[in-house]
């Protein structure tokens, strides 16, 4: 298919492009001019054009929790989102420590998904943190970085060892920070709050020791470490200074993390409830900061399904998690865009150009002619209400249900193909 996207507005951090201009689809592919005519002419006044979102951490459920997600439930909603490519982590049933597992995901993407899915595949076997998985196995397969996301490796020799054996695959070691000794059987941060709702509290040391650690095995080993949905105040200062030490540390955070705080936990809401908790408002500037300054590299959403059956339990046994694939531009532009903490180049960055760089995704990220035509269209001035009726992943587990916006994804191409638009819906 032609497609000619005219008159729009092109934002491309990675060519640092910001004008009116012409896109041209050829195939799955951009290009500089057109060999023929349009099939598709689509009318950008108005409107921006952005490199489709990347989102570097997400849970699709699949195999094993159909019940709350699937490839083709979790995509659909994804391109919903403007996301066009996501990133699902391994702690699946079974876990994806093993090549057969990583073809399976690839296989029913390439049959169900509505946008590219590339797999993360397990630091260790089974996720139990004691012995290495076959990581050569895994990037052959298709793996984009390795993770025991939710299982936080305890040994610090096995962390070690894994930094050590991804330099040679170039893949990232995806850290989901975590000292589970201190966290326990905490439900959220610990503060004033946890002592008022009389919850047990996650302290915020928990997830920086862990940062800390695996900061310092990095700079022992030469890896490359990515920290996964920073939270806290200590998080950001530790990864800062990583950088300054020219150390090959890369971070993250969540849209939560900069919008939410623990004062939300008031009402007993398990829609608050994630790992790591929601923490305090200083927490929530020194993230913002953070993104300011470039310390952190990337937003992601974390979607972390649940059904309402789990999630309607009571506060202390109810899982961590929320999704995020519908809601995560919307809160990108309304909470650090239209409040001046980023440039509209710099936060599309976070979720283009700078994901697609430290996982070396190739020809994804930006809009040069040669990219694959993954497009995310978006209307600064589309305003609607997030509707749990109108939630395209299978679980509905959001604390921003009910929350007006202003500015979002209007349509979604994938590969060359309009796969969703605000007019039709999935296509």
């Amino acid at each position: 298919m032609a497609i000619l996207i005219k008159n729009i507005r092109v934002i491309d951090p990675a060519s640092k492009t910001d004008k009116v201009k012409d896109i041209y689809i050829e195939g799955s592919k951009i290009v500089s001019k057109p060999s023929k005519e349009p099939e598709t002419v689509i009318d950008g006044k108005n409107k921006i054009a952005v490199p489709g979102l990347i989102d570097v951490h997400s849970h699709l459920r699949d195999p094993g929790q159909e019940e709350k997600e699937t490839i083709k439930t979790g995509t659909r909603s994804a391109c919903k989102g403007g996301i066009t490519t996501v990133f699902c982590m391994p702690n699946t049933k079974p876990v994806t420590d093993n090549a057969p597992s990583v073809e399976y995901i690839l296989l029913k993407a390439q049959k169900e998904g509505k946008v590219n899915v590339l797999p993360i595949g397990c630091i260790t076997k089974g996720s139990l943190g004691t012995e290495l998985a076959e990581i050569g196995i895994l990037k052959k397969a298709g793996i984009v970085a390795v993770s025991d996301d939710g299982s936080p490796v305890a040994s610090s020799q096995v962390m070690r060892r894994a930094l050590e054996y991804t330099k040679m695959f170039n893949l990232p070691v995806i850290s989901h920070c975590e000292d589970k000794d201190l966290s326990r059987t905490g439900v959220m941060n610990e503060g004033k709050n946890s002592m008022k709702l009389g919850l047990r509290g996650i302290p915020a040391q928990s997830e920086e020791i862990m940062v800390s650690r695996d900061i310092m095995l990095t700079e022992l080993t030469g890896g490359h470490l990515h920290i996964a949905h920073v939270s806290t105040e200590g998080s950001v200062e530790l990864v800062r200074q990583a950088k300054k030490k020219g150390l090959k540390v890369t971070a993250e955070t969540c849209p939560h993390y900069f919008t939410l705080t623990d004062d939300s936990l008031k009402t007993f809401n398990t829609n608050y409830k994630m790992n790591p908790p929601l923490r305090s408002e200083k927490d929530v500037q020194a993230v913002k900061k953070g993104l300011k300054d470039g310390t952190i590299d990337c937003i992601c959403t974390d979607h972390a399904p649940h059904t309402l059956e789990e999630k309607s339990r009571e506060f202390d046994i109810a899982p961590f998690g929320i999704i995020g694939f519908e809601t995560l531009l919307s809160l990108v532009l309304n909470e650090l865009v239209d409040k001046k903490v980023l440039t509209l180049q710099e936060a599309i960055a976070k979720m283009t150009v700078n994901p697609a760089k430290i996982f070396s995704i190739k020809d994804r990220g930006t809009l040069k002619p040669g990219a694959f035509a993954d497009v995310t269209i978006i209307d600064t001035k589309y305003s609607y209400e997030y509707k749990k009726e109108d939630i395209l992943s299978k679980s509905k587990n959001s604390p921003f249900i009910g929350r007006k916006f202003k500015g979002g994804a209007v349509m979604t191409i994938v590969g060359g193909k309009i796969v969703w638009t605000v007019k039709d819906g999935i296509i």
